[in-house]
């Protein structure tokens, strides 16, 4: 990638910090040291070593919206820091091409005995704006900060949710080249975090590069087009959206004795591998689903586990493809989604998950409007307490759509005993639009004092609404809204 294409340029990028046990330690390592060299003997330190990143490089191109992900104390802040120049690194580069606005964590960059208007001011004139160009913007940046009489008060008087929205206004009326959001938005009520994504996605489309931390799988999957997944300050993947987040979400929700390998299994796999080994697959495909299924499909099985997907053959249900549009819900065996990823079972096992009709057929081709069944079972190994389970419907890019669980915390099964099968069903309207979809399938309990998963397919199957002529949703959900226009005036021919 040149410099001209290249937005951000991160290259052995690491931060060290030293951790002293008491202060003592502190001056001693101040002073001991050069007295130490001084008389040529030895030094030794007198701290500990955390490396809160190491050795992470990666390019950005302009106009790309990356997002960021990984558990508590992975080293995203500390990233976004050192792109954003208010903290240094102990090894390794950063360059930045453009203008760089950032809202980090809640009230980086505002002087609290400063009132909201003199923070504005001061804010504008770090992002290298002019005093002209600040009074131009003022009056947006009030309109969107939305904290009135407020903004003549010192800040330190502010709400947390009046702070973020006047420090967002100002980042992004900077006409920024770079957007950074480091998960402030959080913050904020579900109506301005609305009034923030629909901003973003404007400056997105504007062609401003943006950086996006959240813990939200949804959101990153929605507004970005590739991620990165830290874990102990080392970058152990990027990808699609799709790709990074069920590992970031594997990783995440791993036991901890499983942890060390998943980790491994995650670092050794490769998204164009992966990519590279579905289209093989799919180009010999008898039943030709391929180009339709390939962006969908692509992430994968390599290094991790995998459920097969595969179902009885002569399944009560199942009919050969015709030429024809069909009339009603079918199964189509080769429709099985090569993005399923199995969290390591602990205590009880999903077994086939699958879709039926309300009598009983099972299918994967479904009509709109109609309703089904998503139902699985679970065997117990062990006694589980607080049982609960859930499903999930996504779209191709993983944005989640619909889903339900049987029951809330308070409310679980009690006692499971070991050697217990359940068999969950799932009943849902199929209000979507003409397209793939897929399902996921969990099991959670208590196993100590943690209510964790059991297990979990992530991708566990898919499905397909077929298209009828005479549908008119334009979106991905199909409501069955019903338009109606009347000429309430004469309407004169041409």
């Amino acid at each position: 990638m040149s410099s001209e294409d290249s937005s951000i340029q991160v290259k052995d990028l690491s931060k060290r910090y030293e951790i002293y046990s008491q202060p003592a330690d502190r001056l001693k390592q101040m002073v001991l040291p050069r007295m130490q060299r001084a008389i040529r003997r030895p030094s030794r330190a007198y701290f500990n070593e955390f490396w809160a990143l190491r050795d992470v490089s990666f390019n950005v191109r302009r106009g790309e919206t990356i997002g960021i992900v990984g558990r508590n104390g992975s080293g995203k802040s500390t990233l976004l820091q050192m792109i954003c120049g208010t903290l240094t690194p102990t090894l390794g580069e950063v360059t930045v091409n453009g203008r760089i606005a950032a809202l980090l964590e809640l009230g980086a960059g505002f002087n609290p005995e400063f009132t909201g208007h003199e923070n504005v001011r001061l804010s504008g004139l770090l992002y290298g704006l002019s005093e002209e160009e600040l009074r131009n913007r003022y009056d947006a940046i009030l309109d969107f900060a939305e904290i009135g009489n407020f903004i003549d008060q010192p800040v330190k008087t502010y709400s947390s949710g009046m702070y973020v929205r006047l420090a967002f206004a100002v980042a992004i009326n900077v006409s920024p080249d770079i957007l950074v959001v480091d998960e402030a938005l959080s913050v904020g009520d579900e109506a301005f975090q609305r009034k923030c994504f629909a901003r973003i996605d404007a400056i997105r489309k504007a062609g401003a590069t943006i950086l996006f931390v959240s813990h939200a799988a949804s959101t990153v999957s929605e507004l970005c087009n590739r991620a990165l997944l830290l874990d102990h300050g080392e970058l152990l993947t990027q990808g699609s959206p799709k790709y990074v987040v069920s590992r970031y979400q594997k990783l995440l929700y791993s036991p901890a004795d499983k942890y060390p390998s998943i980790r491994e299994a995650i670092r050794a796999s490769n998204e164009d591998d992966v990519r590279s080994e579905v289209a093989a697959a799919l180009s010999t495909d008898p039943l030709g689903h391929g180009e339709s299924n390939l962006d969908a499909d692509f992430v994968g099985k390599q290094s991790l586990d995998r459920a097969t997907g595969e179902h009885p053959a002569g399944a009560a249900g199942v009919r050969a493809v015709d030429s024809a549009v069909p009339e009603e819900a079918y199964f189509e065996e080769g429709l099985v989604p090569r993005s399923t990823l199995r969290y390591d079972a602990s205590g009880a096992e999903i077994i086939d998950p699958h879709i039926e009709t309300l009598d009983g057929r099972r299918v994967n081709i479904l009509q709109p409007q109609h309703e089904y069944v998503y139902t699985y079972g679970i065997r117990f190994e062990k006694v589980i307490a607080a049982v609960r389970c859930g499903m999930l419907i996504k779209s191709v890019t993983g944005l989640e759509l619909a889903g339900s669980v049987t029951s809330w915390h308070g409310d679980n099964l009690p006692i499971v005993e070991a050697g217990t099968e359940l068999v969950v069903k799932f009943r849902f309207p199929c209000l979507f639009a003409s397209g793939a979809y897929f399902m996921n399938a969990g099991v959670q309990g208590m196993i100590g004092e943690e209510h964790v998963y059991l297990d979990r397919w992530i991708d566990g199957i898919m499905f397909k609404v077929m298209h009828e002529s005479g549908r008119l949703a334009t979106t991905t959900m199909d409501l069955d809204i019903r338009p109606d226009i009347r000429v309430m005036h004469g309407v004169t021919e041409q």
